[in-house]
């Protein structure tokens, strides 16, 4: 049975992962793409955690970068892994968990889009962030973009709204929790006359926690911004996009010559 802290290991799948497809334009996916490509480099080999269907993971592959993709929904790594073949494209997806991530100094860069850097409770966050930098090259970029900041979310949160997604009525009821720095979402989904319930949890951090957890794994922040076009983050910007950085590796001393 899911709770506040595994809920996304079933979550993902159904009318849940069509709305996502419906709600992201390829216009979208493109800005965002730029933004990561600016980041973290052109051609470089890069990480997308989670990776969902591959919006990102795709686009960064036709334009030269090699990605490998990890996400816990079976449904969306066979969808990115059968765009990715049909394409041609130089992009590997795993179903897997961003909290057991396997790789040592392999990726230049590592990216974490959406809001899914607030689904782990901080325990796991700290699991997930030392897994980053392990997988990162030195030097390598880490880049984290979220809407549930606390300076992000938390200023113009509403407890009930609603969208229409083409064919499919979305509808949010959001409970803070203040004690524990999280919120509740029941959702309602509806589409040709079915309606479907689910409920999900987002850990709400700060800036100045974030900036903790990633130092504690060795990581510095080096940009703070509110827009995929580079403006300085601020307080209520919608989004938050935080640019980290993993040491580079020092030059090795060589010993001078033992004289004769």
């Amino acid at each position: 049975m899911s709770d506040r802290n595994n809920w996304f290991e079933d979550f993902f799948h159904g009318v849940a992962n069509d709305l996502w497809r419906k709600c992201v334009s390829p216009e979208q996916t493109r800005t965002e793409a730029d933004f990561l490509e600016k980041t973290l480099g052109k051609k470089a080999r890069l990480l997308d955690l989670p990776c969902g269907n591959g919006r990102h993971s795709l686009e960064l592959a036709r334009r030269g970068c090699g990605v490998t993709g990890v996400d816990l929904s079976r449904e969306f790594v066979a969808e990115a892994k059968a765009t990715a073949k049909a394409a041609g494209l130089r992009a590997e997806f795993v179903a897997g968990d961003m909290r057991a991530l396997r790789w040592t100094s392999e990726f230049d860069g590592v990216c974490c889009m959406g809001n899914s850097f607030g689904y782990l409770e901080y325990p796991e966050m700290e699991k997930f962030i030392r897994g980053v930098e392990r997988a990162l090259k030195p030097g390598g970029r880490f880049v984290i973009e979220t809407g549930a900041a606390a300076e992000s979310l938390l200023p113009t949160l509403k407890e009930r709204v609603w969208y229409q997604v083409d064919d499919i009525l979305f509808a949010e009821e959001h409970r803070y929790l203040a004690d524990i720095s999280c919120l509740e979402t029941e959702a309602m989904f509806v589409r040709d006359g079915k309606t479907e319930v689910r409920k999900w949890w987002q850990w709400v951090y700060t800036v100045a926690e974030i900036r903790r957890l990633l130092g504690q794994a060795g990581l510095t922040i080096r940009e703070l911004y509110g827009s995929h076009d580079g403006h300085p983050f601020k307080l209520g910007n919608p989004l938050l996009l935080v640019v980290a950085e993993k040491p580079a590796a020092r030059p090795r001393k060589q010993r001078a010559p033992r004289k004769p």
